[in-house]
């Protein structure tokens, strides 16, 4: 591994902040880890004088190796990302919470940036991050929703990356309440229903105790079950803020794509339309349902034509996805997915078809292959 002086990147550190890179010794041998912190100028001025060396490799952000990596590694680096955010999401203990949430949310937006089409692929399909806590996984699904949606409408960078954090961190207090319900065969009981209505205001307690001293994002982690017209919890407020406004919604939507075991998940059509329907003429649903569309990517569909596909890119129109067919007309399966664009004649989408009448579902690198 190729390696450079550390003070060859000193602008790279700041005391009193984590370090975003592993410090070595000239030997080689690790002296600080990424995420600890250089508290004085003495010890900053100690560790160039000393000679201290940094991987090369580390040097590239989380965000640059997604936006740069072959597209045959995305898969892997999915699976990091959000394994990334999981883990960030229990260390609140260790007093290195900051610094692991902004690493993690470097990593994934890095993805979502380099292919929004596949960051939808994630929040769509059941099978994708099969392997992550489901609490996790449904804030990880509503940060994804939330970053999309508010870069639709125009938000600038630093809100963008505010709202994907808020997304992230509202429901800490509750992770494990949420995978006991998505597990129950049963509504809510009295004592959760008790749990999910404090929820918010325990989510601010731990962010605070975490060294978070964002006004914006622990207001918009308070607020993000409130309404516009006062219907909402914890307190019935009508000053929400776009904030909390923008990922309560992503909330709702990605709430419906999501299944329980009293449960199954809507389809997406069904999923877009309700939140037309419940949310007529605000912005911020009508550029939510435009983000992902009617069939957005991950979700499988009949065309006219009688086969079954995956949509694997949105078209031109919310009814015109870019699909991969898995099947013949006939019901025989594909050897390998083949491309279409629904806007050709006779080949329009008939319809969303549920995970569970699909035979054979299209993995992660499957779908990249039929981008290509």
């Amino acid at each position: 591994m190729p390696f450079t002086a550390l003070s060859n990147v000193k602008q790279r550190l700041t005391v009193g902040k984590p370090l975003p890179f592993n410090v070595r010794d000239h030997d080689r041998s690790l002296l600080l880890a990424r995420g600890q912190m250089i508290h004085t100028d003495d010890q900053l001025a100690a560790l160039l004088e000393r000679g201290s060396l940094v991987d090369l490799d580390e040097l590239q952000t989380a965000r640059e190796r997604a936006q740069q990596a072959p597209r045959g590694l995305l898969p892997q680096l999915w699976n990091d990302g959000l394994s990334r955010v999981q883990a960030a999401l229990q260390t609140l203990a260790t007093g290195s919470f900051h610094a692991a949430i902004d690493d993690a949310s470097d990593a994934v937006l890095g993805l979502v940036e380099r292919d929004p089409n596949l960051a939808i692929f994630q929040v769509v399909t059941r099978d994708a991050n099969a392997d992550v806590a489901y609490g996790a996984r449904r804030s990880m699904h509503a940060a994804i929703c939330s970053y999309l949606v508010g870069h639709r409408l125009g938000w600038e960078a630093t809100a963008l990356e505010r709202v994907f954090k808020v997304a992230l961190t509202m429901n800490l207090s509750m992770l494990e309440l949420q995978g006991e319900m998505a597990r129950q065969r049963s509504g809510p009981t009295a004592a959760q229903r008790a749990d999910l209505m404090t929820h918010p205001m325990r989510s601010v307690e731990m962010l605070m105790q975490a060294g978070i001293d964002d006004a914006d994002w622990l207001q918009a982690v308070a607020r993000h079950h409130e309404q516009e017209d006062g219907s909402g919890y914890p307190t019935g407020r009508t000053d929400v803020g776009e904030l909390a406004s923008l990922v309560r919604r992503a909330d709702v939507y990605t709430a419906k794509l999501a299944s329980r075991s009293h449960r199954e998940s809507l389809l997406a059509d069904q999923a877009g339309r309700q939140m037309f329907m419940q949310d007529p003429g605000h912005p911020m649903t009508a550029a939510l349902v435009k983000e992902f569309g009617i069939y957005p990517p991950g979700c499988y569909v009949r065309l006219e034509s009688g086969e079954i596909a995956v949509v694997v890119q949105r078209g031109p129109t919310v009814t015109t996805p870019v699909v991969a067919c898995l099947t013949t007309a006939r019901g025989t399966l594909l050897t390998v997915p083949q491309r279409v664009d629904t806007a050709q004649p006779r080949r329009g989408v008939q319809g969303v078809v549920g995970e569970s009448h699909v035979g054979h579902k299209l993995p992660l690198d499957k779908l990249l292959t039929s981008l290509d």
